[in-house]
């Protein structure tokens, strides 16, 4: 497995393994028997990075990731993340005070079974709590030996700047595939000048991306998809056009289309490192196979004059997720 550092730092596996859907967003949870030695067959073929967060479950995603990697402890980095309230096991609102941070800090701590944390993002802005209170408070947990790297998520330029000049970012995470570019303009450019990895969560389209989802494709009661504007049928109709341009290149490469969503993502900055999540073995493995394909110079100029011609429908999210959770 090849090997990509965030930060010029943090050092991890050149795709890493998003671990949410195993608890939370895609419907029932998984089975636990079966995730654990998903992620143990994942450490096996050479991932090194795994994502977690207090929401997801609530709590249960970083206990299930708490005891699958125990016994990999030193050999893997767990990230994960601070900044909501939970109340009644639901999230209600964003929370990044101090007291919360270290409140979270500790309970990550113990339910992920590690002495530190690895990476601690900041999992949405908090609009009431001014970045640099943030940023202390981590820099402070980082100091006490409990938090070694600190991360934003879905932060605008500005505020990882402001963010940066209090204690360095090592990574910042936010939702980047061949049909979530926004960060492009203004956010990718600020993370090169100042030296931080982007860690790519949903780098198939939350499965869209990888080629098995169409129009007539129905949804688990829980699964997020549900409700999101890209996910209508109407939209995975227009959206077609896209999978159909991934598809000629799978076709050249002799590989599969999320394959080449992950390759293009990995083809983008040799600082960014994608997480696809899965529940499956076979698509583990088939998305480790990214780091096999290259593209040409030229290759990548006909995805992006083909891409450019495809609008995508939907927006990533309703307005009312938006307000609520800043996702």
């Amino acid at each position: 497995m090849q090997k990509r550092k965030l930060g010029n730092k943090l050092e991890v596996s050149a795709i890493g393994l998003g671990c949410m859907g195993m608890s939370f967003g895609y419907g029932p949870a998984a089975d636990q028997h079966e995730m654990i030695q998903l992620m143990h067959e994942a450490v096996d073929k050479g991932i090194t990075f795994f994502d977690t967060a207090e929401v997801y479950g609530p709590f249960t995603n970083e206990r299930l990731v708490g005891e699958a990697l125990a016994p990999f402890k030193g050999k893997v980095v767990i990230a994960t993340k601070f900044g909501f309230n939970i109340v009644d096991g639901k999230m209600a609102g964003v929370n990044s005070r101090p007291e919360n941070i270290r409140k979270v800090a500790d309970e990550s701590l113990q339910r992920l079974r590690v002495d530190v944390l690895d990476l601690f993002y900041q999992h949405r802005v908090d609009p009431n709590v001014p970045i640099e209170e943030v940023a202390g408070t981590v820099k402070d947990l980082i100091q006490e030996g409990k938090v070694r790297y600190f991360g934003l998520s879905e932060a605008g330029e500005l505020t990882i700047r402001r963010a940066h000049a209090v204690l360095p970012v090592t990574a910042l995470q936010s939702e980047y595939s061949l049909w979530t570019r926004q960060h492009e303009t203004e956010i990718i450019p600020t993370i090169e000048e100042l030296g931080i990895g982007l860690v790519a969560y949903s780098p198939l389209g939350k499965g869209f991306l990888a080629g098995k989802i169409d129009e007539h494709t129905t949804f688990a009661e829980g699964d997020i998809r549900n409700v999101l504007p890209r996910y209508t049928e109407a939209a995975r109709v227009a959206n077609k056009a896209l999978l159909d341009l991934i598809q000629s290149f799978a076709e050249q490469k002799q590989a599969t289309p999320a394959q080449i969503a992950l390759a293009w993502v990995l083809a983008q900055k040799p600082w960014i490192v994608p997480i696809p999540g899965t529940t499956k073995r076979h698509r583990m493995l088939e998305n480790i196979g990214a780091i096999a394909i290259q593209f040409t110079k030229e290759e990548l100029a006909e995805i992006e004059k083909a891409s450019a011609h495809i609008k995508v429908q939907g927006t990533r999210y309703t307005e009312s997720m938006e307000r609520a959770t800043g996702l």
